[in-house]
């Protein structure tokens, strides 16, 4: 995970590496003061392939993970997320992604949505998940 700097005015941007990043033109996560923003995630093993294809619930891991690494390098943590939006291709494996979803946020339990799509990005992603988070500390 990668990011910029800037003065405290200045967005700052984390990218994770994702090729998407720079063919659609964005980052995975900007920070503005305490609020951070995380864009839809897909399930990209480290490699660039999809992490466990055909397993929804490893998907969906392989998404909080790339998340929560996110939210690390903008100095905070899965706590401070306040809102989650969960894609799914396939609404009859709600419950295997919702389980990856809750052992993340269970205690924490942000706003959330779970909504059916007809594909993502690639034809093998079954989920893709975005968050927001709000840093409330001093």
């Amino acid at each position: 995970m990668t990011t910029t700097a800037p003065d405290q005015q200045t967005p700052r941007t984390a990218s994770s590496g994702s090729p998407y990043e720079t063919i659609i033109g964005f980052s995975r996560a900007i920070r503005r003061g305490p609020h951070i923003w995380l864009a839809g995630t897909g399930p990209l093993a480290p490699q660039g392939n999809t992490a466990c294809p055909g397993d929804g619930y490893g998907q969906a891991r392989r998404c909080l993970t790339i998340l929560v690494e996110a939210l690390h390098a903008h100095d905070a943590r899965a706590e401070d997320v306040v809102r989650t939006r969960l894609l799914v291709t396939d609404m009859t494996r709600w419950e295997e992604i919702a389980r990856a979803h809750g052992e993340v946020f269970g205690r924490i339990r942000p706003a959330a949505t779970l909504v059916g799509v007809a594909a993502l990005a690639r034809p093998d992603w079954l989920v893709e998940i975005e968050a927001e988070a709000f840093i409330d500390r001093a």
